[in-house]
């Protein structure tokens, strides 16, 4: 069930929209408090879809999003589970979202 709530969701944080890029942003970095390491199982999905895009955004509210959601991530889950999505992504980006998700692997 959480699988295809978060899949439904992915595409939000995706949205051309840039409005509804930010909302779904906000609204996810008020729910990991809330789940917490029960999104250990979509984590995977869940990380590219916050860090694409999003930590290279020109929006500076896109971007504000993304890393309070980044944040809020390395504040209430486990971090075992962050260091596998984390190192992969971070091989892959450029520019200031390379040296952001550098900066919270270290």
């Amino acid at each position: 069930m959480l699988f295809q709530i978060f899949d439904a969701f992915k595409s939000r944080l995706h949205d051309s929209n840039s409005k509804v890029n930010q909302v779904a942003l906000e609204t996810m970095h008020k729910m990991i408090p809330l789940l917490k390491d029960s999104l250990s199982p979509v984590i995977n999905l869940l990380i590219p879809a916050i860090v694409d895009n999003n930590l290279n955004s020109k929006n500076p509210g896109i971007y504000a999003a993304a890393t309070n959601v980044i944040q809020a991530l390395c504040q209430h889950l486990d971090t075992s589970l962050l260091l596998q999505p984390f190192c992969t992504k971070a091989q892959f980006l450029n520019g200031k979202a390379k040296q952001d998700l550098t900066e919270k692997l270290a």
